[in-house]
């Protein structure tokens, strides 16, 4: 069976995962890895970066001997995903993202990053502070501030930015219109960079993989793979 990667996103869990792999799973050899410092891996001491992360795909591909891999990502799943096909382009058929922020800047990365301060989750989003913590554990206090340099150091060197012209691989671009953290416009600008892509609003649908309804994200994803 062909391979199809599922990427989380940043502070997310290969859980998110879990109502869509029973019936993706007739049609392809499924993967869930998590990025270092989520769930019970370690968080790297040299910290965290995209280019890191796409390292640690290409390391998990070469590992498990994945070639010519499908990927669908989550948020920053999605840019990982990109930037993998970026650097490894014979080794990915195609890729769908969904929720990923395109548009970054530092000024931008930067005030996105002052949310990520685990007192403060603590006090005024306890829900979310346990819901880190039943995830990733006692580190979650340690994987947001990682997190956060991640995103200023995204927001100084985009990677994908002026280079997604040179992504040639099949893909689909998609957003909710109720996603708070990323727009429609950006998402758009994308799948007209992209040479071979298309794009997918989802109707009222935030920016959690949890908020997403199951059968409409896997009614666009078997018609983008041509699944029935």
């Amino acid at each position: 069976m062909p391979n199809l990667i599922l990427l989380h996103g940043a502070l997310g869990h290969n859980d998110i995962f879990t109502p869509y792999v029973e019936e993706l799973s007739r049609y392809f050899s499924i993967h869930t890895p998590l990025f270092s410092g989520h769930g019970d891996t370690e968080l790297p001491e040299s910290g965290i970066t995209i280019e890191k992360y796409t390292q640690e795909l290409a390391v998990y591909c070469e590992k498990h001997n994945l070639t010519d891999v499908s990927i669908f990502g989550h948020s920053m799943g999605g840019y990982v995903a990109l930037c993998y096909a970026m650097k490894v382009p014979d080794n990915v058929k195609s890729v769908i993202t969904l929720g990923t922020k395109f548009d970054w800047s530092e000024e931008q990365a930067r005030k996105e990053a002052k949310m990520l301060n685990p007192e403060v989750i603590t006090e005024k989003v306890p829900q979310y502070a346990q819901l880190l913590e039943s995830q990733h554990g006692p580190q979650w206090k340690e994987l947001l501030p990682a997190i956060a340099e991640l995103m200023i150091d995204l927001g100084k060197n985009p990677p994908l930015k002026n280079n997604l012209g040179t992504i040639t691989v099949h893909a689909q671009i998609m957003v909710g219109d109720k996603d708070n953290m990323v727009s429609i416009e950006e998402s758009l600008q994308v799948y007209r960079s992209l040479p071979d892509a298309k794009l997918a609003v989802l109707p009222d649908t935030k920016h959690p993989m949890d908020k997403v309804r199951p059968n409409l994200l896997l009614n666009l994803i078997k018609d983008f793979w041509n699944l029935s």
